[in-house]
């Protein structure tokens, strides 16, 4: 930085990331508080010890592969032409298969002045792969062994959550480019495929001891402390505020990627790098979050979790294209996912027998999937990236946002790499026996265990000091 003016663009681009990993760690405190309070007591420090410990798992394998596999597979690979040069940090060959790392001008390894972008963004992804498997987390409570979960959390927090950021959520994406695919806030790249991702892990999970009579009736098994269930929820409401801002570029100049050469115009963007402003989002995130509450409290009548839950799915289901609605459509929008959400909880588990411990399944998955659908519809015919106006740098074409486009995205997202491989992983652990906890377990309580797992180390200690 040679320049006081470039010096400050710079530092505030860095600052912006920064406070938005800040406040998106609030997301995972708000997790953990909700669901303790959605657990029973006798399980309450394994659902804290299992949320704890997805961070430094998460962290640790997105370090090493996840971060790679978002820009290494963008187009698929091969499905569409790529984008990528040298000046967007990424090599590639004939083969984008064999895509590699180019680090131009940045260094990992310990201080790099000239670099103070790369590990806040990295950053910023980072919390969205922890709050994907923190959505798993909640639906699968106090059944699942450690091992299990830790083994999914890697795999959705780093793997499939990656593909689908980079096929959908990506300027190189091919989703973009063929299915003019939309979510700037990611109803189906972080939410539907996690919600779907936990569906298919309650397939083969199975419910909790009690939760269905001998007739198959389900019984409501609520949360055991509501206070620390509305707090958590507030803090989530309050990181995904964080949340979007991270899906954004604060500062992009436009002239270029719309064609207008030798045109400067500076404005914040979306992930596709399509204009947005963060009034703008201020204004349809409130209004979505309203939106859900109202229509939660209405479906649920009344009902305090549920109302809760609902401003949170409100939200998930406007995300699509709240960089581009009117706050009334973002209001209504967030209200229709809600009631579909709420109704689709119920009629899955009476018929298939799945139990989602929290409701994570409707509030991520279902809203998200509804909310990605509603948004080709309502933008139908908007550019699904700022990079498909103006004059592309090798011709490649974009498709425009359309319903057709949004509904395989849809699939794409839930089923495809989220429902599918949740099943096929819990289903390989399952085989293995190291899927679900034994039922004595289960009856006595995680606590229990880890308190038994604890005096048998103490003893063992004290044996081999003798």
């Amino acid at each position: 930085m040679t320049d006081q003016l470039g010096a400050l663009t710079t530092i505030f681009t860095e600052f912006y990331y920064w406070v938005t990993v800040v406040l998106m760690f609030l997301i995972h405190v708000g997790f953990c508080m909700y669901e303790v309070g959605a657990s029973r007591y006798k399980h309450h420090q394994h659902t804290l010890m299992k949320n704890t410990m997805l961070i430094p798992l998460v962290t640790v394998t997105w370090f090493f592969f996840g971060w790679w596999i978002y820009w290494a597979f963008p187009t698929g690979p091969g499905i569409a032409p790529s984008i990528m040069n040298e000046s967007t940090a990424l090599i590639t060959d004939e083969s984008t298969f064999s895509a590699k790392w180019y680090l131009a001008n940045t260094e990992y390894m310990a201080i790099n002045l000239g670099d103070h972008i790369s590990g806040v963004f990295w950053a910023a992804f980072l919390l969205f792969s922890w709050t994907a498997a923190s959505i798993v987390s909640g639906a699968i409570i106090e059944r699942i062994t450690t091992f299990a979960f830790g083994i999914l959390a890697i795999a959705i927090g780093s793997v499939f959550w990656t593909i689908d950021a980079a096929w959908g959520w990506h300027f190189d994406g091919w989703m973009l480019k063929i299915l003019g695919y939309h979510d700037a806030y990611a109803s189906g790249v972080i939410h539907a495929i996690a919600g779907g991702f936990a569906l298919g892990v309650l397939c083969v999970l199975g419910p909790r001891i009690g939760k269905f009579s001998s007739s198959g009736e389900p019984r409501n098994i609520g949360p055991r402390n509501p206070w620390l269930v509305t707090v958590g929820l507030f803090l989530i409401y309050t990181g995904f505020w964080g949340f979007y801002a991270a899906c954004n570029i604060p500062i992009f100049d436009l002239g270029p990627e719309y064609g207008m050469e030798g045109v400067t115009y500076w404005t914040a963007t979306n992930i596709y790098v399509t204009p947005t402003t963060l009034s703008g989002i201020t204004f349809n995130f409130l209004m979505s979050l309203s939106g859900g509450l109202l229509a939660g409290y209405w479906i649920a009548k009344g009902d305090p979790f549920w109302t809760y839950s609902s401003g949170l799915a409100g939200i998930i289901c406007a995300s699509a294209g709240n960089d581009l609605y009117h706050p009334i459509q973002a209001m209504i929008i967030g209200m229709i996912g809600v009631v579909i959400a709420y109704k689709l909880h119920y009629w899955v588990e009476r018929k298939f027998k799945i139990d989602d411990a929290v409701g994570a399944v409707a509030v991520h998955g279902y809203a998200g999937f509804v909310g990605l659908v509603i948004c080709g519809f309502v933008l139908n015919g908007y550019p699904s990236s700022g990079y498909s106006v103006g004059a592309m740098w090798d011709g490649t074409t974009y498709a425009t946002i359309n319903p057709l486009g949004q509904f395989l995205g849809a699939i794409i997202m839930f089923g495809v790499l989220g429902m599918l491989p949740g099943y096929i992983i819990a289903k390989v652990l399952h085989g293995m026996g190291k899927l679900r906890i034994p039922r004595e377990v289960e009856i006595a309580g995680l606590d229990y265990e880890m308190m038994e797992d604890a005096k048998s180390d103490e003893k063992a200690v004290s044996s081999a000091t003798r």
